[in-house]
């Protein structure tokens, strides 16, 4: 499960980071567990993976996926905490990987034939083809040439053909069951009929629906399987199981036809290619699916790869690889990734479930029990635990006629095992298939080698990014040392020999280039000096427009901090209130001399068991926050801890209910004199933008295109719910633009929609909004409207050109006259983050001093499409461990970008995330847009946390009724966005 996080991204408004510089917030989005690559140092947290996203993670997005970090990239705020990690091995230092190993760019790079198959390709009929991706237009020049590996290795092509079968199994019943399904086919493959039927080590198979053959199979065929767990040591001689595995051919896959593609044949252009790389990745995964543990997709976990991490809270950090087959110029690749993932930490499960209980505020035993696979102390069978009762061993009564009655759990196991339970408060688990089977939680030992599909808590995330967190020439070093040997791809074993695949044992080395920075501007024409990460500071220099601060108040949370001021009157909370006004005045926002208004807002002591959310305590403040007169412009809202269900709830509160925008800060640092000046300017940052403002503008030379005629840049963005959300959680859509020209201003249109839909539903309107406020502001309509659009896997990208393309057409049309149709030139971007793509300096001079890539990286050959406009920009200067470059991919394009206009104008972009100092790895539309839907979350957190109504529900509860859970979510969202705060940038 990739980690998306659902942490909201860093949670407060913080302005923590380096350098005057506000280090943007970790994303995490949805996520289960895991990163999905040992990777940090880029885009904020999760990737993130949804984290995986200044660093934006970003999870995440995850997108939601199931276990594996999305990207442990992290480099933003909310992680750097500087602290040791605490447990693990000791993290290695960086370097650059292979330094001193000659590297020579790969020869089908080398001698330039993808230039000439562009230059052919945009002289055919093919490039006007309107049903098809936009051509690469050429290969980008600008910047300081490198040279780069890659994170990818050759695969040698079978001849074929290839044979693709479908398996069913019957019975049906309890096949759903991904271990049983696994564990049939371990057991048909020891039966003669597998072996006198010629598959023995001649194919490949999902363990489920799907297998590959190298040579024709006889038909009809069919296997009888006896079936029995892997702990018994056969099958019962009565009343024992028996599948039926029926293999039915399906079709003919001719190689050759992926060849023809790779080579740049123009007929083979729009070529499907998913069946035959879905066939590899089944040929390579033959080896990893019987050593290791297949966690989401192409991630295999293995116990001998690396001692695992104690995470603490039941749960240990397990190494493995991510590999799947990707097409490039001329070469199959396979790109082969580390990545960590949690799994259960063996042991007893009451024991177990009280560590993670006691780990977090938020942590719940039902989520850590449910789907975790068992063995009985008493009766030595196994199980898994469907979920935990309502009631305890000393509450559950039921007949028992062998003790002469109605008897307690507690006392049936006393009398009929003789064992006095020790946690007889615990909940009771249920174990149970079609009917229930209750049982204590210390009667069970959970089951080595398990991976934890349910979501970390934050004490759990920031552990497993300390333990993915490796820099480059580790992760390098383990990809070409460990990996390559665990994925079986060092000395094949008979499967890939048979059907004719080996793998190249070094990384692909290719081209790239180093942009220029861009200029930006503060006021009065002062451009910063931007370090050789990208960063820069804001000492003596004023914003590009300052806002106006009027009419604002300070909120005191009381909540049993260390460090809370006494009370309105404390002087030490006056000296802070002076001290903010004076940066903000420094900064150029204009800020009356009248001291604000401060109210208190003392909570009540939380319930993790009656009130998990903290309902009582958004009361409380909402309570004091109504005693404002006037109603205040700005709240600048001082918190007492990190309790992210106070953060959330009042974000819900101010944002949907009370129609008045705040800024959160902490009181533990901001009371702190060391930094203090710092902290006040990262969050001056974010009251100007907040209050209408510009931090910095590109200068006129990198701006020149984008002021040239109206441009409009939009970022568009959908996060899903994570696990443990009331199933039928809606999924919520974002739709950020500028509104001028100067490209800083980028309010939002935010939604909900049905759960888990990854196009926006209603993308007309939410355009329509953002082009009008365009048209109000800037007086005109754009004629340019260039979109980024976040969160989308690459099978749907043609779903954005046949679903969200239309759409955005016709808001367009919305604004027709007579005689005068309004068509903009529209161009659409996709950004990608869930990928595995990783690029290690050659060379000392063209590295960072960790040895990641120098900020404005650029690759757009050796690993990018065949035919299609893409490429991988690294923006951002890393903080720690691996950098994750942003893969950006054109799908329509009827501006007409050049490769080096469209790479120079998003390393631009990037530069533009206002609540930072530094430029980002996710360009800022997009990045905005995902922070937007972070607070979108905001106001679901109860249903994200599995609760509707009064109750609670499980993500999988078959009793939870989807419709419910939706009218529950429309009246948390009320009409969303209060009036005052929807054409500001509220979310930031």
């Amino acid at each position: 499960m990739a980690y998306r996080g659902d942490r909201g991204r860093g949670g407060f408004d913080r302005g923590r980071g380096g350098r005057g510089s506000p280090i943007p917030s970790d994303r995490g989005r949805n996520s289960p567990s895991g990163f999905r690559g040992a990777d940090r140092g880029g885009r904020g947290g999760f990737d993130r993976g949804r984290g995986g996203r200044g660093s934006p993670v970003p999870s995440d997005r995850g997108r939601n996926s199931p276990s594996g970090f999305r990207g442990a990239d992290r480099g933003g705020r909310g992680f750097d905490r500087g602290r040791g990690r605490g447990f693990g091995a000791p993290r290695e230092q960086g370097g650059v990987f292979l330094e001193n190993q000659p590297a020579t760019v790969d020869a089908r790079v080398a001698d330039d034939s993808d230039k000439a198959l562009v230059a052919r390709l945009r002289n055919t009929q093919l490039g006007n083809d309107p049903d098809s991706m936009p051509l690469r237009p050429d290969f980008g020049t600008v910047g300081v040439p490198i040279k780069l590996r890659t994170n990818f290795f050759p695969v040698r092509v079978p001849k074929g053909p290839l044979y693709e079968y479908d398996v069913a199994i019957t019975p049906a019943a309890g096949t759903a069951n991904r271990r049983v399904k696994r564990r049939i086919f371990q057991l048909a493959e020891q039966t003669t009929a597998w072996q006198h039927s010629g598959m023995r080590g001649t194919v490949a198979h999902d363990s489920s629906a799907k297998l590959i053959s190298a040579r024709v199979l006889a038909q009809p065929l069919t296997i009888k399987v006896p079936y029995y767990d892997d702990d018994q040591t056969g099958p019962p001689e009565k009343g024992g199981k028996e599948y039926t595995l029926t293999i039915k051919f399906i079709q003919e896959i001719n190689t050759q036809d992926l060849m023809s593609y790779l080579n740049g044949d123009n007929q083979y252009r729009n070529y499907n290619t998913l069946p035959v790389i879905s066939a590899l990745n089944l040929i390579l995964a033959a080896h990893p699916l019987r050593s290791g543990i297949k966690v989401g997709q192409d991630r295999y976990f293995f116990r001998s790869a690396a001692v695992p991490a104690n995470l603490g809270g039941g749960l240990e950090a397990w190494k493995g690889f991510y590999s799947s087959v990707r097409p490039a110029h001329r070469q199959l690749m396979v790109n082969v990734n580390v990545c960590t993932t949690a799994f259960y930490s063996p042991g007893n499960l009451a024991v177990q479930m009280m560590t993670f209980n006691d780990s977090s505020f938020g942590a719940r035993m039902e989520a850590f029990c449910r789907g975790v696979r068992v063995k009985t102390t008493h009766l030595g069978y196994r199980k898994t635990v469907k979920c935990l009762a309502r009631q305890n061993a000393r509450q559950y009564i039921f007949p028992c006629d062998e003790l002469g009655g109605r008897v307690s759990v507690e006392q049936y196991f006393l009398r009929k095992y003789k064992t006095k339970l020790k946690y007889p408060d615990l909940p009771l688990v249920d174990v149970g298939g079609q009917k229930k089977n209750y049982l204590p939680a210390e009667v069970c030992e959970i089951l080595p080698d398990q991976p934890f599909r349910g979501k970390l808590t934050d004490e759990h995330t920031a552990n497993m990014i300390t333990v993915a967190c490796q820099p480059p020439n580790v992760n390098g070093n383990a990809i070409v040392n460990n990996g390559l040997k665990e994925l079986g791809f060092v000395n094949p074993g008979p499967t890939l020999g048979s059907f004719g695949v080996s793998i190249g044992p070094n990384m692909a080395v290719v081209p790239g280039r180093i942009l220029p920075r861009p200029g930006l501007k503060y006021a009065n024409n002062v451009s910063p000096a931007v370090d050789d990460r990208a960063s820069w500071n804001l000492r003596n220099i004023r914003f590009a427009t300052g806002a106006r601060l009027e009419k604002w108040a300070v909120l005191l949370i009381g909540d049993r901090g260390r460090d809370e001021f006494q009370g309105p009157q404390d002087p030490a909370l006056h000296t802070v209130i002076s001290g903010f006004m004076a940066m903000c005045k420094n900064s150029g926002i204009f800020v009356s001399n009248e001291l604000p208004s401060v109210v208190a807002a003392n909570l009540p002591s939380p319930d993790r068991n009656d009130d998990p959310l903290r309902k009582r305590a958004i009361t409380t403040i909402r309570e004091s926050l109504t005693k404002l007169r006037p109603k205040p412009s700005l709240v600048l809202v001082m918190l007492s801890n990190g309790d992210k269900n106070i953060y959330e709830g009042l974000k819900h509160l101010c944002d949907v209910y009370l129609d008045v925008a705040t800024v959160c800060v902490h009181v533990g640092k901001i009371k702190k004199e060391k930094g203090q000046p710092q902290y006040f300017a990262n969050v001056a940052l974010k009251v100007n933008m907040k209050m209408g403002g510009v931090n910095h503008k590109l200068d006129e030379n990198t701006g020149r295109w984008l002021s040239s005629e109206p441009t409009m840049v939009v970022g568009m963005d959908v996060t899903h719910p994570g696990p443990g959300s009331a199933r039928g959680t809606p999924s919520i859509a974002a739709v950020v633009a500028s509104v001028d020209n100067h490209f800083a201003q980028y309010p939002a249109s935010l939604e909900i929609q049905e759960s888990r839909k990854e196009m926006i539903t209603n993308l007309k309107e939410m355009m329509v909004a953002r082009l009008q406020l365009f048209r109000q502001r800037s007086k005109v309509l754009p004629k340019r409207v260039l979109v980024y659009r976040d969160g989308v896997s690459e099978g749907q990208f043609n779903i954005v050109r046949m679903e969200e393309l239309p759409e955005i057409v016709k808001a367009f049309h919305t604004f027709d006259q007579p005689k005068k149709p309004y068509r903009p030139q529209l161009t659409i971007v996709i950004c990608g983050k869930r990928h595995h793509t990783r690029f290690y300096p050659t060379e000392r001079k063209d590295a960072a001093n960790d040895g990641n890539p120098k900020p404005g990286t650029v690759v757009d050959r050796g690993v990018t499409a065949v035919y299609d406009f893409d490429f991988f920009l690294q923006a951002h200067g890393g903080l720690q461990g691996t950098t994750k470059p942003t893969h950006y991919y054109v799908v329509h394009d009827e501006i007409g970008f050049g490769s080096d206009s469209l790479q120079g104008l998003t390393n631009a972009l990037s530069y533009m995330f206002a609540r930072a100092t530094k430029a980002v790895s996710l360009v800022s539309p997009a990045y905005y847009a995902d922070v937007a839907c972070e607070r979108g979350r905001c106001y679901l957190r109860k249903l994200l946390q599995g609760q509707i109504g009064d109750g609670t529900t499980a993500s999988g509860s078959a009793s939870t009724n989807e419709q419910d859970v939706m009218r529950e979510a429309q009246a948390l969202w009320r009409s969303g966005v209060s009036k005052s705060l929807k054409d500001t940038m509220f979310y930031l």
